[in-house]
């Protein structure tokens, strides 16, 4: 797959069987088909999904609240990772954030996730905090990693 190959789209109701599919691949607690749906009506919701030959790979979702940005997911289907995908919708994301003048987005990422951790680093992304059992099955802490933009 060439990266240059996948459209990165605002997430519609067609997407979310395809986004259904990456969750229960990715996740041991996924999101229902209703969760997507209830997203496309929240007016702080921002949901982008990646899509290579016509196929969701990947997503992220994120809410904006006044100048505050707050990432729910990033995922991408296992076959995809490691090929830049999870970056171009980090990208596009930071993007939307910029334009809207945010000043900051937070996430939380499993401690032992050092991909995820790496990826957060690479865009400047900083670990400020944890939170203890935040994650079950299995139970794990999350690392608290903010990027500033003022």
């Amino acid at each position: 797959m060439n990266i240059n190959d996948i459209t990165i789209e605002k997430m519609t109701a067609e997407h979310i069987d395809g986004l259904v599919k990456i969750e229960n691949e990715c996740f041991s607690k996924p999101w229902t088909h209703s969760g997507f749906e209830n997203e496309l009506t929240n007016d702080t919701a921002n949901f982008l999904v990646a899509v290579y030959n016509k196929i969701e790979i990947g997503y992220i979702g994120f809410h904006i609240v006044l100048d505050e940005g707050y990432v729910a997911n990033v995922a991408v289907l296992p076959e995809f990772r490691k090929c830049g995908v999870a970056s171009v919708l980090l990208e596009n994301a930071l993007k939307i954030c910029r334009e809207k003048n945010l000043a900051f987005l937070s996430l939380e990422v499993r401690k032992s996730n050092e991909n995820a951790i790496s990826l957060y680093n690479k865009f400047g992304f900083e670990i400020v905090g944890e939170r203890k059992n935040f994650y079950t099955t299995p139970t794990e802490n999350a690392y608290i990693m903010t990027l500033y933009f003022t």
